[in-house]
């Protein structure tokens, strides 16, 4: 594990995508399983995340970090993992989007990707996502968490539309609401009846755990 770890950090921390995505699929060729390689990545976002809590990393490099760890997961890893005989074990499954009417994406996509990372089952349902896709698929995959992004004051007030209808699909009492984007703060999720608010990708992945009773 420590070889992929000095791998993948070393590489992911170049800021090159081309690079670190040629350093995954060379470790995958030399007999690495793409679990190990996603669990070995885990670990270099955790110490990432550490990093920008502490302040040696900030928030652009957070955005382009993510967008890397994206672009590897989604085209060499996740397609790998399907086939993979050992299993990832994952910690719960999350239902992500933007809300109606707002297609800003790219802060729910690096959250969405962190949280895969970080050992979560994500459903990315992408941006402008109607009220009733967030209800039919946390039905349909029998999700623990649904996260919502606004990035528009205008288009907050989903994010409540969204908990009221989990509310008439009685799903509310078991599953978990996540909300974020720069207009959303730790009142609002309150006063909409959310579980939880997250102000960036590391934020979310704790709250997320703890909503699920995990520990940190």
């Amino acid at each position: 594990m420590s070889t992929l770890v000095s791998a993948l950090r070393e590489q992911l921390l170049t800021f090159d995508v081309d690079k670190f995505m040629a350093t995954v699929k060379n470790l995958i060729k030399d007999g690495f399983s793409p679990t190990e390689v996603v669990n070995a990545l885990t670990e270099v976002l955790k110490e990432i995340g550490r990093k920008y809590e502490n302040g040696e990393l900030f928030l652009v490099h957070l955005v382009i970090l993510g967008d890397m760890t994206k672009k590897v997961t989604t085209e060499v890893l996740e397609p790998l993992l399907k086939t993979d005989s050992r299993k990832r074990e994952f910690l719960g499954r999350i239902v992500i989007g933007t809300v109606a009417g707002d297609i800003h994406d790219i802060g729910k996509t690096i959250v969405a990707t962190m949280l895969f990372s970080a050992g979560f089952d994500v459903l990315d349902l992408g941006k402008d996502v109607p009220v009733e896709e967030f209800v039919r698929k946390a039905k349909e995959t029998n999700a623990d968490i649904v996260a919502m992004s606004a990035l528009l004051t205008t288009t907050l007030p989903v994010q409540r539309e969204v908990i009221e209808a989990l509310k008439k699909s009685s799903l509310r009492n078991r599953v978990k609401v996540l909300v974020g984007g720069a207009p959303a703060t730790a009142k609002w999720a309150e006063e909409i009846g959310a579980d939880g608010y997250a102000e960036d990708p590391i934020e979310a992945i704790k709250v997320a755990k703890r909503l699920l009773g995990l520990s940190h």
